[in-house]
C-alpha cells in the first residue's frame, strides 16, 4: 500500500491502474479506522483490484468546532489497519488539497438533507459531505463506491446525488457491523469513557425493543417507538429524534411495515452518537 497526498498523484496511481485493466474501488473514511470500515474495505477488495481508501476528516460537515478539534485522528494506525484489510492507497490530503484558496462550490440534495440529521445539525452538515464525496468520486474516479448503512441518511444522499449528477460510479451500502453487546461500530466509540462506552448501548437496545414490537405484531410506529422509549427513558437519555420513516424518502410513517428504517440520536455524555435499523431485514437482538 502507498500514502498519496495529492490529487495529482491520486490521479496517475488510478490511470497506471485502469491501464493495467483493474477495476478501481473508493471506501471514502474520515479515519479512526474500525471493523465497520475494514469490512468495507475487504467487500471493495471482493469486488475490485484496486482499492483506494481516502482519510480526510472534512471540516465543511462540522456544525460544531469542538466536534472537529476532537475527532479522533492517528493516521499511523489507520494506515496500518488498511493496508492489513487490502487498501492499494491510502488518499490522505491535506486541508488545503481539498479546500484550496478561493474554493467557493458545494453540492447540496434538496429534500433529504432537511430532516433527521439535517435538523439537528441543521444544512451546513450534509452540504459538507455531498460535496466532499463529490469531490472524491471525481478525484479518484472509481468504478465502485462504498458506504455503510450505520449512516443511512447519509447513504440515502450520496445515492441521490450519483443519480442526479450521473456521477459513472456503482454504490454499495454495506450492512452495519457491530459489538457483541451490539453497539454500532463508530469512530467516535472511542471518546467514550468506561461509564459511557456501557451506556451507549442503550440506543442499539432500543432499535432492538421496536424490532421486538414489529416482530411481535405491532404495526402503529407509536406504539413500537415507546417500546424503545421507555429504555431510552430508563437510562436518562434523551434523543435528538428516535424516528420511523420511510428509507427512500425519510417521510415519517404512522403504520411499520418491511423496510421501515428507525433512526436514532443521542447524546451519550459529551459524545454524540447515531444509529438505525430498517424493520424486517434483521433479526431482532434480544
Amino acid at each position: 500500500m502507498i500514502v498519496l497526498r495529492t490529487v495529482r498523484e491520486l490521479r496517475e496511481a488510478v490511470r497506471a491502474a485502469r491501464t493495467r485493466g483493474e477495476r478501481i474501488a473508493l471506501v471514502p473514511t474520515m479515519g479512526a479506522l474500525h471493523e465497520g470500515h475494514l469490512s468495507l474495505m475487504r467487500r471493495a477488495r471482493e469486488h475490485c483490484d484496486f482499492v483506494v481508501v481516502s482519510l480526510f476528516v472534512n471540516p465543511a460537515q462540522f456544525t460544531v468546532a469542538a466536534d472537529l478539534a476532537w475527532y479522533p485522528r492517528d493516521e499511523v494506525r489507520d494506515a496500518r489497519l488498511a493496508e492489513s484489510a487490502g487498501a492499494s492507497v491510502l488518499f490522505a490530503p491535506a486541508v488545503g488539497e481539498v479546500y484550496p484558496d478561493g474554493f467557493a462550490t458545494s453540492v447540496e440534495v434538496a429534500g433529504l438533507s432537511a430532516p433527521l440529521e439535517g435538523e439537528a445539525r441543521g444544512t451546513q452538515h450534509f452540504r459538507g459531505v455531498a460535496t466532499v464525496v463529490t469531490k472524491l468520486l471525481n478525484m479518484a474516479q472509481p468504478d465502485e463506491a462504498f458506504f455503510g448503512q450505520k449512516d443511512a441518511q447519509q447513504a440515502l444522499i450520496i445515492r441521490r446525488l450519483v443519480r442526479d449528477l450521473n456521477l459513472p460510479v456503482r454504490v454499495e451500502i454495506c450492512p452495519t457491523v457491530r459489538e457483541p453487546d451490539g453497539l454500532a461500530m463508530s469512530s467516535r466509540n472511542a471518546l467514550l469513557d468506561a461509564e459511557g462506552r456501557e451506556k451507549a448501548t442503550t440506543l442499539s437496545r432500543a432499535l432492538f425493543a421496536v424490532e421486538r414490537a414489529a416482530a411481535g405484531g405491532e404495526r402503529h410506529a407509536e406504539e413500537a417507538l415507546e417500546a424503545g422509549r421507555a429504555i431510552l427513558s430508563q437510562e436518562g437519555i434523551f434523543p435528538e429524534y428516535f424516528a420511523a420513516v420511510d428509507p427512500n424518502t425519510l417521510a415519517p410513517v404512522a403504520s411499520l411495515e418491511g423496510g421501515t428504517l428507525i433512526a436514532i440520536a443521542a447524546r451519550v455524555g459529551s459524545v454524540r452518537l447515531i444509529d438505525n435499523v430498517i424493520i424486517g431485514t434483521r433479526r431482532a437482538v434480544e
